[in-house]
């Protein structure tokens, strides 16, 4: 296990991480192919910070990868609506382009 891996795990299990650190814990899991353990990550920090945009282009993007685009669709639908709420422009197009793999 790499060092990164263990002290995001430890941060997360202490209940002291922010949502960069939940973030980089999913990304983490992605990057090592753990599909449960990431998408978990996810839904973690979407229930702690619904707020943090990057997640939901990321959770799409690996439920698609995992040949699951029903379950990518509602993280990519939620991603446009909270990027047209905040005005990112480049995040909507991104969740758009996602939403057209599924």
């Amino acid at each position: 296990m790499s060092k990164r891996l263990a002290f995001l795990e430890q941060l997360t299990s202490e209940g002291r991480a922010d949502s960069f650190a939940r973030y980089g814990l999913a990304m983490e899991y992605r990057k090592l192919g753990r599909v449960e353990e990431a998408l978990s990550a996810f839904e973690a920090l979407r229930a702690a910070d619904p707020s943090y945009l990057a997640m939901y282009l990321m959770a799409g993007q690996l439920l698609i990868e995992a040949q699951r685009p029903a379950e990518a669709r509602p993280w990519l639908e939620q991603g446009v609506e909270l990027a047209k709420r905040v005005g990112n422009e480049q995040a909507l197009g991104e969740l758009t382009d996602a939403l057209e793999d599924c």
